[in-house]
């Protein structure tokens, strides 16, 4: 009579590489940067050290991986809805849903060991947005071509102060804003300062 026999199966390729990020990211939120070791997330995940090493040069790198792919998981895409208000009302709702993630990368830019490898937000912030498309960008680009906003008026501050408001509750509170607060922004700051004349 034949036994049969169990057979384990090992990740391999894109899989694994899941594995490992999602630990990495667990082991992050739980233990800190500083607590974290790649040895303790290739235990938890299942493999080994050098494993990791073939993927990621470092801590850091490794960490940043998770992040992006927290950030993946939640595409802030806003669809044409003939509307900027309505759009940009939508896109920091979206945007919204990645307060923890904002609250975490905000941990770290406070650690020593992390700024050897990232020593700025504007570096981290570069890493992330590499290849990525910029969603408020296309929605501001919409509401230009609708007519709808004075692309004269969209200097550098003024174009990005809807999400670096978010970013700021974010960093002072560690929760998203409200939807009252995020419509104050859209509504008493940022659209009368591109409204056509």
């Amino acid at each position: 009579m034949a036994i049969a026999k169990s057979v384990k199966t090992r990740r391999r390729g894109a899989r694994l590489e899941q594995a490992i990020i999602e630990v990495a990211w667990d082991r992050l939120v739980e233990h800190g940067y500083t607590s974290l070791t790649m040895e303790m997330v290739a235990s938890a995940a299942h493999t080994s050290r050098s494993v990791l090493a073939r993927r990621w040069n470092s801590k850091a790198a490794l960490v940043l991986a998770a992040i992006e792919y927290q950030l993946s998981r939640h595409p802030p895409q806003v669809r044409d809805q003939g509307d900027v208000r309505a759009e940009l009302l939508e896109y920091l709702q979206r945007l919204g849903q990645f307060a923890p993630i904002f609250a975490t990368i905000n941990a770290l830019l406070s650690n020593d060991m992390f700024r050897k490898a990232f020593a700025t937000p504007e570096e981290v912030r570069r890493a992330l947005s590499a290849g990525r498309t910029d969603n408020l960008s296309v929605i501001l680009d919409r509401a230009v071509a609708r007519d709808e906003i004075d692309p004269d008026k969209l200097i550098p501050p003024v174009k990005t102060v809807v999400r670096d408001l978010l970013r700021h509750h974010v960093m002072m509170h560690r929760v998203a804003p409200s939807e009252q607060l995020c419509a104050a922004w859209v509504d008493s700051i940022f659209l009368p300062l591109v409204r056509r004349p």
